[in-house]
């Protein structure tokens, strides 16, 4: 089995800050850091720092190849990734002093993929190896409908969730990632539903496909059809926030892939994120396999 994380490649351009600044005010930054990002090659690095052998693809400019060398050095194989004469994708971070964060995207690379590159790249890999996609790049609905004709096991991360996911062809996807905001979205629930009213409606809607949902401080949920399972979380002290789902995320299908049942590989996934949140960036902050698996 071989793993493809098709997504965003971003160069993370962090501020320290006391607190996100409000509109109007100007504020003074504590630090400055510019680093490799992009959920994609989050969750790319994850999975390789988990154990496993993991290709990414997408797009970036000459701006960003300092990313490739990143992902390399975490043993990823970016001979996927196309480099283009624009920019690479851009992620302007806030992080206050409780560990939270906001983002600001510029799509730059991730907002040119393009049909010729999806085939290309989708024709490498075979029935049943894995691919994870998430919402920051062009061209997903046209790389899980390439997906499917090659029957891979789709993996989707609908982050950030907009009005483009309900255009998508959901109902091909296997696996879905998504925090307590996202899961209601994609239920067209409120934002304050009960996490079990939204796994109820997810799994309903989808029947047959897992739902992995993370809820922060209280925990993750897992669904597929009447099957429930929950782990709470490994309580730290919060440093950022930053990369933690996309850590959840990468953790989770490392242990399943090497063969943990359901509940291990949350708790294996939960412990993972406990790690990265107690650390600053995103990539940088995942932990190693040795660092997890006891």
């Amino acid at each position: 089995m071989k793993v493809l994380v098709y997504g965003s490649l971003n160069i993370d351009i962090v501020f320290t800050v006391d607190h996100i600044v409000l509109p109007g005010e100007t504020i003074s930054s504590a630090s400055f850091e510019r680093n490799a990002g992009g959920k994609g090659a989050n969750q790319a690095a994850a999975l390789a720092k988990a154990g496993l052998d993991v290709f990414m693809a997408g797009k970036i400019g000459i701006d960003g190849e300092f990313l490739l060398r990143v992902l390399n050095a975490y043993g990823v194989d970016t001979s996927n990734v196309s480099v283009y004469e624009g920019s690479t994708g851009n992620a302007l971070i806030q992080v206050d002093r409780n560990g939270q964060n906001s983002i600001v995207l510029y799509a730059g690379g991730n907002g040119d993929i393009n049909t010729l590159e999806i085939e290309r790249v989708i024709s490498s890999f075979d029935a049943g190896d894995f691919i994870i996609m998430q919402n920051e790049i062009s061209c997903t609905k046209e790389i899980i409908i390439a997906a499917k004709k090659r029957d891979l096991k789709i993996h989707l991360n609908p982050s950030p969730y907009n009005e483009k996911i309900e255009t998508l062809p959901l109902e091909a996807v296997d696996c879905f990632f998504v925090n307590e905001l996202e899961g209601a979205s994609l239920a067209g629930l409120p934002k304050d539903t009960p996490f079990a009213d939204v796994l109820d409606n997810l799994t309903g809607r989808f029947p047959g496909s897992e739902i992995i949902l993370t809820a922060g401080k209280k925990g993750a949920y897992y669904g597929l059809n009447d099957a429930r399972k929950y782990v709470g979380i490994v309580d730290v002290p919060v440093v950022d926030t930053t990369g933690a789902g996309d850590t959840f995320t990468g953790y989770f299908l490392a242990a399943r892939a090497k063969g943990f049942v359901i509940r291990e590989a949350l708790e294996v996934a939960s412990k993972a994120s406990s790690i990265a949140v107690s650390r600053k960036g995103a990539m940088d902050s995942v932990p190693f396999a040795k660092e997890v698996f006891l």
